[in-house]
C-alpha cells in the first residue's frame, strides 16, 4: 500500500469522524464526543445517527414546577433564554424593563447537553437550576416567575418549550461571530428561523439596537 493512500484513508477517516461529531454538538450532544468521533472515525456514524434522532426536552422544572397552563387572556408570558453571557443578561434586563409590569409568567430558561442530563449524576443541571433560581429570586415583578432546566440543542430547546408553554415572546442574546459559532451554528438564527413564536434578539453591546421576529413567515 502507497504512503499517498495511506495517508488519504487517515485523512478521511479524520474527516468523516469529526464531521460526526460536530453534528453531533450541533444536535445538542457533549463536544466531548468529537474526540471520540476523531477515534472511530466511520465507524462512528452509526452512534452519531442514533443520538442526533433524540428531541429536545426538560431536564429539571425548577421549585415552582412547570409554568401553568394560560388561563384566558391572563397576560403576557415571556420566555428568557439565559446562558451566563453578557448578552443573555442583557436579555433579562431588557425583558424586565419592558414586560416587567407587564408579565404574568417570566420563565427563565438555560439549556444543557443530553449527556449532562443523563449521565453525570446531575451536576451540571443541578448548577444551572441553582443558578437560576439566584436570579430568579432578585426579580421583583406582579407575575410569577419560574425556572427551567432543558436539555438538547439551546435553539430548538428553546423554541420547542416556548411553543409547548403557550408563551407570547422568546428573548435570547445574540452571541459573537468566532469559530464555534460557525461550527456549532447560532442559536439565535436558529430561533429566528424556525420559531413559531414572536422572537427578541438582544445584540452584543456595541451592535445594532435588538431586532424582532413579528412575523413567524419572515425570516
Amino acid at each position: 500500500m502507497s504512503t499517498t493512500l495511506v495517508v488519504t484513508l487517515i485523512v478521511a477517516w479524520i474527516v468523516v469522524g469529526l464531521l460526526s461529531g460536530l453534528w453531533m454538538a450541533r444536535h445538542g450532544h457533549d463536544p466531548l464526543w468529537i474526540l471520540i468521533a476523531l477515534v472511530l472515525g466511520p465507524l462512528f456514524v452509526p452512534i452519531a445517527i442514533e443520538r442526533v434522532q433524540r428531541r429536545p426536552s426538560v431536564a429539571a422544572f425548577g421549585q415552582k414546577g412547570a409554568p401553568p397552563r394560560r388561563d384566558g387572556d391572563a397576560g403576557l408570558r415571556v420566555l428568557v433564554g439565559l446562558d451566563g453571557s453578557a448578552e443573555s443578561e442583557r436579555g433579562l434586563t431588557t425583558a424586565l424593563r419592558l414586560f416587567g409590569p407587564h408579565c404574568a409568567l417570566l420563565v427563565l430558561a438555560e439549556v444543557t447537553h443530553f449527556e449532562a442530563a443523563e449521565y453525570d449524576s446531575g451536576h451540571d443541571v443541578d448548577a444551572a437550576g441553582r443558578h437560576l433560581s439566584g436570579v430568579a429570586n432578585s426579580i421583583d415583578i406582579p407575575g410569577a416567575v419560574h425556572t427551567e432546566v432543558l436539555a438538547g440543542a439551546p435553539g430548538p430547546a428553546l423554541r420547542g418549550f416556548a411553543e409547548k408553554q403557550d408563551m407570547d415572546l422568546l428573548i435570547v442574546g445574540r452571541r459573537g461571530r468566532g469559530l464555534s459559532t460557525r461550527l456549532l451554528g447560532s442559536v439565535s438564527a436558529d430561533i429566528i428561523e424556525h420559531s413559531s413564536v414572536p422572537v427578541l434578539v438582544i445584540e452584543p453591546e456595541g451592535n445594532a439596537v435588538p431586532s424582532s421576529k413579528r412575523d413567524p413567515g419572515n425570516t
